[in-house]
């Protein structure tokens, strides 16, 4: 008994030692409320993201491309909860199993992929974020060449009002194989199923996204808060 209670808290104190902390049910505390331990921004970006009132608060810096700060930790299956709010006049997105661009990546997706190119961008699926009415919930493919991955925003006229601008917004997502599901304070938006970026991003790491602005505009926010996770088998 003293050895397994011995191991269990070896586990827990390497899980909190990362920044994360973890529930007898499986789900893991990606934010400690105080620092951004377990945290790392990606390349290229220069956002500004730090604690806020026990928040990840991000700020958009003029002449910054898209920013992203990604868990240390990859993940591949899974549940993903967070909390969220965001400028109305800004676009923001959480991705989900994604990296930095290797030079294989360049070649695999051309110099034209949408979003940016070149090796270090930040790059896989995205959970689009921002205020209604409009496209949140549903899945882009982050300077990929897909651009988005799930069809309804591909009609121009489609969109939803299930963001409380000016509010926190609970978001859920579950990644399971080759599907991804959405939901926003409830309510069902993306039900996916994508082979092929599946095929390249089985598995990778969480980025909370700052976009990029034009000249002259901002500056912009997003926080997010309460980022917990269980991984799936």
């Amino acid at each position: 008994m003293a050895r397994l209670l011995f191991s269990s808290l070896f586990a827990l104190s390497m899980l909190m030692h990362a920044g994360f902390a973890s529930a007898e049910d499986g789900w893991i505390q990606l934010f400690d409320g105080k620092t951004l331990t377990g945290w790392t921004p990606a390349a290229h970006g220069k956002a500004e993201y730090k604690v806020v009132d026990g928040t990840i608060y991000g700020k958009t810096v003029e002449g910054s491309p898209n920013s992203f700060l990604a868990s240390d930790q990859e993940f591949g299956d899974f549940e993903l909860e967070f909390e969220v709010r965001v400028h109305n006049e800004l676009n923001s997105g959480v991705q989900i199993r994604s990296r930095e661009k290797t030079e294989a990546d360049v070649k695999a997706y051309g110099e034209n992929a949408a979003g940016g190119n070149g090796v270090g961008r930040f790059h896989g699926p995205q959970v689009e974020v921002e205020s209604s009415p409009g496209q949140s919930g549903y899945i882009y493919g982050e300077a990929t060449k897909y651009g988005w991955l799930s069809t309804e925003p591909k009609d121009e006229k489609h969109f939803h009002n299930f963001m409380h601008n000016d509010e926190w917004n609970k978001f859920r997502i579950v990644a399971k194989g080759p599907r991804i599901q959405t939901w926003i304070n409830g309510e069902p938006v993306a039900d996916l199923t994508h082979e092929e970026i599946y095929k390249t991003h089985p598995k990778g790491r969480i980025g909370l996204q700052v976009h990029g602005i034009a000249g002259g505009t901002g500056p912009f926010d997003v926080a997010w808060r309460n980022i917990r996770i269980k991984e799936l088998k």
